[in-house]
């Protein structure tokens, strides 16, 4: 019976696959399955390719009320096997926030790649955004979150 759980595992952990374009987010750390050396790179249709969620809600980035939507972090973690209890999210200015994976349990938060309907360029806080579920969490809406909402993602190290 172990045997089996082994060897079901052990396929699961190859089911990750290349990029086949650039990737934009490079998930590194405490993970168990990897398609780049001991990293997991994801493009833009690996991301679209995991379960979706739209979040609307006002940010105080943004003018009035805002659809986002992208793949959910939690569907990210569970994609790599990450192990571990906090997350590391690195932006394309090396800005980082740690962030408790239980945020990612708790709460439908989101990597938006788009806004409106629109992809999320650099200018636009793209690649990917951290977007928290303000709207539908009002408590959420507080200093401690606000810094863990980072913008221009493209890093993310599971410890």
């Amino acid at each position: 019976m172990i045997a089996a759980g082994v060897a079901l595992f052990s396929t699961h952990a190859l089911a990750l696959d290349m990029p086949e374009g650039p990737a934009i987010l490079v998930v590194s750390g405490k993970i168990e399955q990897t398609n780049v050396g001991d990293e997991a790179h994801f493009d833009k249709l690996m991301l679209e390719a995991l379960a979706q969620h739209e979040t609307v809600s006002h940010t105080p980035w943004y003018d009035g009320e805002v659809r986002f939507s992208g793949p959910l972090g939690r569907a990210i973690l569970d994609a790599v096997g990450a192990t571990g209890r906090s997350l590391r999210v690195v932006a394309l200015n090396d800005y980082a926030a740690s962030i408790p994976i239980s945020d990612f349990e708790d709460y439908e938060v989101i990597l938006a790649m788009q806004a409106n309907g629109k992809s999320l360029r650099i200018r636009d806080h793209g690649p990917l955004f951290v977007i928290y579920p303000f709207d539908t969490h009002p408590e959420l809406l507080n200093e401690e979150i606000l810094v863990r909402s980072v913008w221009q993602v493209n890093r993310i190290e599971v410890e």
